[in-house]
């Protein structure tokens, strides 16, 4: 086994795969019986659900690629690696279930070493229609845990030495984060249960505000609160990472502020390039930065978008990198993709109210695509990431940074161990 770098790469890459997993064929909930134990919904495909764009690259850019992912650490800041129904008109029905089916497939082919996976979110609505419930937030947990522990290719993941473990055996460290702490309400000790559960990052809002501070889509963002003030501190305490990707602008500077670690912002962009309120301002870029901390560039369909490319796609994507990384510098971005396995678009159809999703429109005019191409799901996410940073002359060194360095920099300054 090659030995695991958070640096650059330099040895010859033979294999086709750009790291092999080891993958059985599991199912989620297989050790279960369908139609008895639970009920059953057709699931989307994982793989090659549509025709989405390989990033071109030369033979021998190829072997770099592959190299890269054989020798650094791969890191999601961001994903949601459930299997969506086919027929989203169900998609409600199907969450009260309460069963998030992992995309096991398509995870074995991602070359990711580890993702911060962020469930259902807003989505647990076992027990409400509002969601973001303390009941709904811990059946979803367990629920997902309990199929993880019946498999061995994705492990639950605590530490930075998981991820190093997860990479040298073969396997994908499963980060449980959630973007919105509504359901601690003011009991300040839900965040240590949490995180006695396995919880390693928690947003402070949702694009609801809540006891903590303001979301993207309140109309006034007053800040962090007291209480918020005492939530970020005890997350030190505890080692939890804070993501501050959906909160308001204020929100996001004063969690910046009162925090004593570096912070994520796990999935946005440059509102610089497109005016939405889903994207970050310079000023929150600047000061996550400043602090160490990291931005990782959001892809859900028609976030990162940009005036020379408004059909969302790689390009406008990685124009948001780009940005961010002439603003801060390589060693404060990375990668948060917030793919799924499924229809993303139809998704945000069926359930724009419970997401927020007309907070995260810009007010500039857009096409709508079907999918982001060469970036429609986790498992072609980060290969093409890749592939577009080397063919656009990124050094093995700062790629390393950005697919997973950075990540782990600020995990052992945030986390526990």
């Amino acid at each position: 086994m090659t030995d695991i770098k958070e640096g650059p790469s330099s040895q010859a890459q033979p294999a086709e795969a750009m790291q092999q997993k080891n993958y059985s064929g599991y199912k989620s909930f297989s050790y279960l019986e369908a139609g008895t134990d639970f009920k059953s919904y057709p699931l989307s495909v994982e793989l090659n659900r549509v025709n989405s764009t390989r990033v071109e690259v030369t033979p021998q850019q190829e072997a770099r690629v592959r190299q890269l992912f054989q020798d650094n650490l791969m890191i999601s800041l961001h994903d949601h690696c459930f299997v969506a129904p086919q027929d989203l008109s169900q998609f409600l029905e199907f969450r009260r279930w309460g069963r998030d089916f992992t995309g096991y497939e398509g995870l074995s082919v991602s070359g990711l070493d580890a993702v911060f996976d962020n469930l259902m979110n807003g989505t647990a609505m076992i027990t409400s229609r509002g969601g973001w419930k303390w009941d709904d937030i811990v059946f979803d947990l367990g629920m997902r845990l309990s199929d993880i522990a019946h498999q061995e290719m994705v492990i639950h993941c605590k530490t930075t030495e998981d991820i190093v473990n997860a990479k040298k055996n073969g396997q994908i460290a499963f980060i449980a984060s959630i973007e919105g702490a509504a359901m601690i309400e003011n009991e300040l000790d839900r965040l240590d249960i949490l995180y006695g559960l396995g919880v390693r990052c928690l947003g402070i809002a949702y694009s609801e505000g809540n006891q903590l501070g303001g979301g993207l889509k309140e109309p006034r963002d007053g800040g962090l609160t007291s209480f918020g003030r005492q939530a970020v501190k005890r997350m030190n305490k505890l080692g939890m990472a804070i993501d501050v990707s959906h909160s308001g602008d204020q929100t996001s500077l004063d969690t910046i502020e009162v925090s004593d670690k570096p912070i994520f912002i796990t999935h946005a962009g440059a509102r610089a390039l497109w005016n939405s309120n889903r994207l970050k301002p310079d000023d929150v870029i600047r000061a996550c930065a400043e602090k160490g901390g990291v931005i990782g560039i959001e892809a859900a369909p028609h976030t990162t978008l940009t005036a020379k490319h408004p059909q969302h796609s790689i390009e406008s994507y990685m124009e948001h990198f780009e940005y961010c990384a002439n603003l801060v510098g390589i060693d404060h971005v990375a990668f948060g993709p917030d793919a799924l396995f499924g229809d993303h678009v139809g998704l945000h159809h069926a359930l724009t109210e419970a997401l927020s999703i007309g907070a995260s429109r810009g007010h500039l005019e857009y096409t709508e695509v079907p999918f982001v191409d060469s970036l429609e799901s986790p498992a072609e996410a980060f290969p093409n990431i890749v592939r577009w940073l080397v063919k656009h002359g990124y050094s093995d060194s700062d790629i390393a940074k950005v697919v997973g360095g950075n990540v782990m920099r600020v995990l052992k300054a945030a986390w526990y161990r």
